[in-house]
This record gives structure tokens, sequence and C-alpha cells, in this order.
């Protein structure tokens, strides 16, 4: 009975995503699956897919700029600017405030 209780407790601060260890309080838990934990970063990713398939099925302007900063960030991300030293910060500054 410990040996299962030892492992319930181990997967617990697994991020269900990506699989990285967190401590309890940094993952978000699903409502009606509570065994699920997302850590910050991927629930942020989670809700930009969700919102760029919500966006697909009702198009608007705001979806298209979304669209557009989508590419934008898929480029930089490609080419690598966001790690660097000087621009890195600025873009990880710009990203925090973007939809």
């Amino acid at each position: 009975m410990s040996t299962q209780s030892d492992n319930t407790s181990a997967s617990a601060t697994e991020c269900w995503c990506c699989g990285g260890e967190y401590a309890e309080a940094e993952l978000t838990r699903l409502g009606t699956h509570p065994e699920v934990g997302v850590c910050r970063t991927c629930a942020q990713s989670l809700h930009r897919r969700a919102v760029e398939r919500y966006d697909q099925n009702h198009p608007t302007v705001g979806a298209r700029l979304r669209a557009i900063v989508g590419t934008v960030r898929s480029v930089v991300i490609r080419k690598g600017w966001h790690e660097r030293r000087i621009i890195g910060g600025a873009l990880h500054w710009i990203d925090r405030h973007l939809p």
C-alpha cells in the first residue's frame, strides 16, 4: 500500500505535457481530472493553441492580428533570436505581453 502512494506522490509533481518535475504549487490541475498537472509554460502554450483553434473557426480582425503575431513568433524561434543576449530579453518581455 505504501508503494502505491509513493508512486502517486512522485507522479503528482510531474507536468503531463513536458514531463518536467515541479513543486505541487507550480502545477495547474484540470477540474474533472485532478490527476493531470500542467506547468505554467505548458499551460500558456496550451492556451495559445486553444485561441488559435478558436480563431480558425471564428475569423475576425483580432484573429488575423493574432495570426500575424504567431507567424512572427515562429520566425523568431526558428532563427533563434530569442536566445541572443541583447535582443532576447526584449523579445521575452514582448512575448509575455502579447496574446
